[in-house]
């Protein structure tokens, strides 16, 4: 199984060392699940022009191949101004519409203020339905109050990344023995 965990934006520490606690759940529980962390922070991605995703070379033609190569996908976002970041959007913009067709896709959302939970709800559940994902229903909701020193520290938003891990991993096997079995009723 491949999983890409992409940290959504270019800017802050915060939800980097949240994915970097989901990543070492993932590897620690699932060791045979290969994983590739993109964050954003680290790569120098195009604006989306309305090319084909194939079309972009560089650091973008990576990230975004990477992610259609996935079986599940886990994003980190933090939560500016009351919405996701623009690096974010920009990574939806540059996918086709049906990019996670046949997809898990988890999040972990970091934020400054309990007021911002609902922006999973209201923005990043209806991109992520229209492109396709079938979505892990729960999420991660990670406030400042929870790190110090750049270290999570709250037990229960450990004990949660490490249910979304969980949550991720079954449903994708669950919907990958599914597509299988139905695949396997036509008979050519």
């Amino acid at each position: 199984m491949k999983v890409a965990a992409l940290s959504g934006s270019n800017v802050g520490s915060k939800t980097r060392t949240a994915m970097n606690y989901t990543i070492k759940a993932l590897t620690e529980k699932y060791p045979d699940t290969e994983v590739t962390l993109l964050d954003l922070a680290e790569y120098e991605i195009q604006f989306s022009d309305g090319r084909n995703y194939l079309e972009y070379q560089g650091d973008t033609g990576h990230v975004t191949k990477t992610i259609m190569e996935a079986d599940a996908i886990i994003i980190g976002t933090p939560i500016f101004q009351a919405s996701i970041p623009a690096t974010l959007k920009n990574i939806f913009d540059l996918l086709p519409v049906n990019a996670f067709r046949d997809r898990i896709v988890s999040m972990l959302v970091t934020a400054g203020s309990q007021k911002h939970y609902l922006i999973a709800e209201n923005q990043l559940k209806p991109i992520l339905g229209y492109m396709k994902a079938q979505i892990v229903q729960t999420y991660v909701f990670i406030e400042e109050a929870n790190f110090y020193r750049k270290e999570l520290t709250n037990d229960d938003v450990l004990f949660r990344i490490e249910r979304l891990v969980e949550d991720t991993v079954l449903l994708t096997e669950t919907y990958a023995k599914i597509r299988e079995e139905k695949e396997a009723e036509y008979d050519f």
